[in-house]
């Protein structure tokens, strides 16, 4: 039986700001029911662009609920830059701690807050600035190995075993704590390698060179992203007076900077969504999703 503070079992008994913001400027949705948790929140900014009310719904466990409702306490009166600063640890600090089987329910409550301030940027027809979203996030502690590389490993190779995963990139090795966390990203991974063997994709290999080959690991795939962008798609923006730049990847989104004409120009998520997001889909991997940031 896990040890729990006095502030988790508060929140988790008496859980603020419950519910669903009416007319929100943005809102984040993240976990699956099928995993066992999820998390849906939602914000509204006042006149002087603040954080005025905001609100949470979860499907999950006391840990999920008491994260969540003492991070809508904490980023109340801030601006989105001062949220985006709020990282998972310090959410399981103002708890008094978290059990490290239960790390996991912080991690998903700034995820939720990443997603409601992208959708945010997204509604204004604005990129998403740099400094809103959050880095990498350590999934094993014992080994330092990141989410996103645990993600990228069971999408490339089909790992369906933890013991896969940990072959691939020794996380879960150690004391064994995140073999939770990786459960979750194995169904969630296999859902979308799922529905991706209903898609047509007869003639996807037939038409780039650029597709990764089997077993090509996230370095040569994120090579393969930066070689389009660099190459055929910077090429046909600078027709224009434009250009794109690489910024990161993580996970399945890969996110760029619009420069030159096209970073003033209205139709910009048009340039996103329908040209580079397509053209990264088509010749790279069909889960594409492309962000633009300032």
């Amino acid at each position: 039986m896990w040890n729990y503070s006095d502030k988790v079992m508060d929140h988790f008994m008496n859980p603020r700001n419950v519910g669903e913001v009416e007319n929100p400027d943005g809102v984040g949705e993240v976990g699956s029911m099928a995993c066992g948790d999820a998390l849906r929140l939602s914000f509204r900014l006042d006149d002087a662009q603040r954080i005025d009310d905001i609100r949470f719904q979860t499907f999950g466990c006391g840990s999920a609920i008491a994260s969540s409702s003492i991070l809508t306490e904490m980023v109340k009166g801030k601006t989105l830059e001062e949220a985006a600063q709020i990282t998972n640890e310090d959410i399981a600090a103002e708890l008094d701690g978290l059990p490290r089987e239960k790390m996991h329910c912080s991690v998903m409550g700034r995820e939720a807050l990443e997603a409601a301030m992208i959708d945010y940027y997204k509604r204004l027809g604005r990129g998403v600035p740099c400094d809103l979203l959050q880095k990498s996030t350590i999934l094993c502690h014992c080994f330092q190995v990141t989410k996103e590389t645990v993600k990228e490993a069971i999408m490339t190779h089909g790992l369906t075993e933890i013991e896969d995963v940990t072959n691939y990139t020794k996380a879960g090795g150690g004391c064994t704590d995140c073999h939770h966390d990786i459960a979750d990203l194995i169904r969630d991974c296999q859902d979308k390698l799922a529905r991706g063997e209903t898609a047509d994709t007869a003639g996807l290999h037939q038409l780039s060179e650029l597709a990764p080959p089997a077993g090509a690991g996230a370095a040569d795939r994120e090579g393969k992203i930066r070689e389009l962008l660099s190459s055929d798609i910077s090429v046909a923006l600078r027709n224009d007076g434009g250009d794109i730049e690489f910024v990161r990847c993580q996970g399945d989104a890969v996110y760029v900077r619009l420069t030159g004409n096209c970073a003033a120009c209205k139709a910009s998520d048009a340039t996103i969504k329908g040209f580079v997001q397509a053209q990264l889909r088509e010749f790279v991997d069909e889960n594409i999703e492309v962000i633009e940031v300032d």
